[in-house]
């Protein structure tokens, strides 16, 4: 019984109340004055400043990214309305103006889209006043200039027409959606029972604002800090780019989900000619300084966007690198965008780094860790709280496993070829195994982990996050069993495990494990999982 669903998010009054009484006074873009709201200040700008922006955003063919950069570019290089107007191309056009310079800036959040271009006038009179033309035995002149402004206005009209589409045909998906999630609430009755139906949807179809927190995640410092920290990780994915250097030498390479950065610059230390790192957290700001910082900038290009939905300097790459490994391998479902990106960006010939993944199970007996996370709730403080353990026990736990307390053979429960593998293959996957006892004990819990390979021709990279190697901040995802199962030295455990996206987060999990005929279920969704 799914009671781990998440959240809908359904928090948007509760923001407007905390958001409204403290908002951030907005600051004229040319003078100390403030205002309520971006409105207030654009208007005293125009009138004061005489600043114009429908016709700046005309002259220049400025979008909201070159809108985005021209703020934070007047905040760290204030200048006169009349020198701005004055400019003949942006001089904002460098991405590191893409980084708030004041944060929430209320100017950022203008809806620059909606600022309306001046319309050139036309005349047939005296030509006094805007473009001349000449209407003669049915036929119209018009002058060149006008005739190239007409046209920048037919192609400035088509993007936005291309752009509303693409909102129609979102807001259709999101609707469709709607109503499939709102049928199979219907037809299943809230049902508890968990099913074994595959689930089909990738992360492509999320909207990008259903998606964003779970980049908002990667925004801060403290998970970066821990990814780099882990030597393991960090160091096989350095040694499979720099050893294998030969192989990388005036190529060009995908860093998906860059991060820090930290795999671009690898990369390029490597000798590859051109590295494109793309993420949409906004870590992407950091790095693109981190870059700088290190001198790469000539090889490294960093673009911020979700790759499904982003273009990229170069449509067809030689490499992809990509760290998209979740807890239990594939947690967040990070894998669907390593599929898009090898299945429309990989050239022919070309190779994901890692190419190969291996999932596994292993049986552990730690009785004081089962009596901390299970039988703790029988007695606090002289009180029954047995209800709260039958929910602890739908959550897997992510902590690092001692080796002492393997007490089983591991099982392979799926090896996946990431150069020819499809979404379907790990969308759901079903794997009956057979662990054999180790010693006479009692099983607390299973261990999930996985190993990752970089099966490259100069030199073979690999690492495990399995318990008998060196701990990685992955460290395995436990599953703990309600009542120990005692065991004797050479018996074999049957069972069967269903690893599957989650009916409705589909970055999560759902893992059903079937021991002697009893299903036990399991749900990884963001903010679930207990790491530990």
């Amino acid at each position: 019984m799914d009671t781990v669903d998440s959240e809908e998010d359904d928090n948007s009054d509760a923001w407007d109340e905390a958001d409204t009484p403290n908002s951030q006074l907005t600051k004229c873009l040319f003078c100390c004055k403030v205002f309520t709201i971006v409105e207030e200040a654009l208007e005293h700008a125009t009138k004061d400043h005489s600043f114009d922006l429908p016709k700046l955003k005309m002259r220049l063919d400025m979008d909201c990214y070159s809108f985005i950069k021209m703020i934070n570019y007047l905040r760290l290089h204030p200048m006169d309305a009349s020198d701005l107007m004055a400019v003949s191309k942006p001089v904002w056009n460098d991405d590191k103006f893409m980084k708030p310079s004041i944060e929430d800036d209320p100017w950022l959040m203008y809806d620059f889209d909606d600022v309306e271009i001046p319309q050139p006038s036309m005349s047939s009179g005296d030509g006094s006043g805007g473009y001349l033309a000449n209407a003669e035995n049915g036929i119209v002149t018009l002058s060149e200039q006008h005739f190239a402004e007409l046209q920048k206005k037919i192609q400035a009209l088509s993007v936005e027409v291309r752009v509303k589409n693409s909102l129609l045909e979102a807001a259709a998906e999101d609707m469709k959606r709607m109503r499939s999630l709102t049928q199979e609430l219907v037809e299943g009755g809230g049902s508890s029972q968990s099913t074994d139906k595959p689930v089909d949807r990738k992360v492509a179809c999320l909207s990008l604002t259903e998606d964003q927190s779970y980049f908002d995640s990667y925004a801060h410092f403290g998970i970066h800090l821990e990814m780099l920290s882990d030597v393991v990780r960090t160091s096989s994915y350095r040694d499979a780019l720099v050893k294998n250097s030969p192989m990388l030498k005036d190529k060009t390479v995908l860093d998906l989900g860059c991060g820090t950065s930290i795999l671009s610059m690898f990369a390029a230390q490597a000798g590859a000619r051109k590295v494109i790192g793309i993420d949409q957290s906004d870590i992407i700001y950091n790095a693109m300084d981190i870059v700088r910082e290190n001198g790469l900038e000539s090889q490294v290009t960093l673009v911020k966007g979700r790759l499904e939905d982003t273009a990229i300097p170069e449509n067809k790459v030689d490499y992809i690198v990509s760290e998209w490994m979740g807890y239990f391998l594939l947690f967040e479902g990070m894998l669907d965008s390593v599929m898009y990106a090898r299945d429309k960006h990989l050239a022919e010939g070309g190779l994901l780094l890692p190419n190969r993944c291996t999932m596994h199970l292993v049986g552990i007996d730690d009785a004081g860790r089962h009596k901390e996370i299970v039988k703790f709730w029988d007695d606090v403080y002289g009180f029954k709280m047995s209800t709260l353990s039958a929910e602890v026990l739908k959550e897997p736990f992510v902590e690092v496993v001692p080796g002492t307390s393997v007490a089983t053979t591991p099982h392979t429960l799926a090896e996946l070829d990431l150069m020819t593998c499809s979404t379907k293959d790990y969308s759901s996957i079903s794997s009956p195994f057979k662990l054999e006892a180790l010693r006479d004990t009692s099983l607390t819990a299973f261990a999930g982990y996985f190993d990752t390979f970089f099966d490259l021709p100069v030199e073979k990279v690999s690492f495990t996050t399995g318990p008998q190697g060196e701990p990685t901040h992955w460290k395995q995802t436990v599953f703990y069993l309600k009542d120990p199962l005692p065991v004797k030295k050479g018996d074999v455990i049957e069972g069967h495990l269903l690893c599957q996206r989650h009916q409705r987060e589909i970055r999560s999990l759902h893992i059903c494990i079937t021991l002697k005929g009893l299903k036990h279920n399991f749900y990884m969704t963001s903010g679930s999982a207990t790491d530990l």
